[in-house]
């Protein structure tokens, strides 16, 4: 845990950024993580991986817009989205995830649940299903909120849980009450002690129960982890209370644990690849960084090569 907030620390210098974001040597290393920077490319692997057997959750990459004109800029794009997957031939296993801070949560919660309702209104005859991502433990609470207030109007919506945030057994119970979809992840923010559990020991713990508490009782559950350890627990817990394998779904990363993704898909579980891309890539680049640390042997052998 040291050592991810080292990452994480070094990655918000404006220094570390530039370096990164200019070098060609961390190319490589980002399209292992993020699909591309447009959209044309990002939906032929989305289609790929659709073909064969997964199912996907296409994120544009941006957060924290500062101007409505940003915040409009973003809902545009999203439309832009669930057009090009609406009118596609897997728009059965593709939808999106967003970030309620591109539609304008930073301007006001008004701003941003006029946008996402509006995103929602426009999913909604394609079927497509849009998940609220959960940003850092500040925008906890106004999500949790933002979602009990949309629901009974646009139930084609859910949001995410992190393990590691004291709070997360309390709002995974208001979200089962109310019957969204809830994904399950650990956390990738730096939080500080005061909200979030520092313990790696711990955090899974956390995670495991709060796993089963999803399989047991949650609408379509997504379980987001690529630990071996965890998934091979929860996989007895599932046999042992005869959970239908159709009624959840695992959930990883693109570009990470790709043999673990095929293993649970040739099992018979449903499988959805989170696919990142666009060039707002940084942010989304450092918090995988910093989830695997064991990434960073791939840039220091790149730099060893030069």
């Amino acid at each position: 845990m040291i050592f991810r907030s080292l990452i994480l620390k070094a990655s918000s210098l404006s220094p570390v950024k530039k370096a990164i974001t200019k070098s060609s040597l961390f190319r490589p290393m980002v399209s292992r993580f993020v699909a591309g920077d447009d959209l044309d490319h990002s939906l032929s692997v989305a289609e790929d991986l659709a073909t064969n057997g997964f199912g996907v959750s296409l994120d544009l990459l941006g957060e924290n817009v500062a101007t409505l004109e940003e915040a409009t800029r973003a809902l545009a794009s999203y439309e832009e989205i669930i057009d090009r997957i609406g009118k596609g031939r897997h728009k059965d296993k593709i939808n999106i995830s967003i970030k309620l801070t591109a539609l304008g949560l930073d301007l006001g919660d008004d701003v941003a649940e006029r946008h996402y309702r509006h995103l929602l209104r426009h999913a909604q005859p394609y079927g497509i299903f849009i998940r609220a991502d959960m940003e850092a433990s500040e925008y906890t609470e106004r999500t949790v909120a933002m979602i009990e207030r949309v629901f009974a109007d646009f139930p084609n919506t859910g949001t995410v849980l992190q393990s590691y945030l004291y709070r997360t057994d309390d709002d995974l119970e208001r979200l089962l009450r109310l019957g969204s979809r809830i994904r399950l992840v650990k956390g990738a923010y730096l939080e500080p002690e005061t909200v979030a559990y520092r313990d790696k020991a711990t955090v899974d713990d956390m995670y495991v129960t709060e796993a089963k508490k999803l399989l047991l009782r949650g609408k379509y559950p997504a379980i987001a982890t690529h630990d071996e350890a965890i998934i091979s627990e929860l996989k007895d817990f599932i046999e042992e209370n005869k959970i239908p394998r159709d009624s959840f779904e695992w959930q990883m990363l693109f570009g990470i644990r790709r043999d673990l993704q095929n293993d649970l898909l040739e099992e018979g579980f449903k499988v959805r690849v989170y696919l990142p891309f666009g060039e707002a890539w940084y942010p989304y680049f450092s918090r995988r960084l910093a989830e695997r640390p064991a990434n960073l042997v791939f840039i220091t052998k790149s730099l060893l090569k030069k």
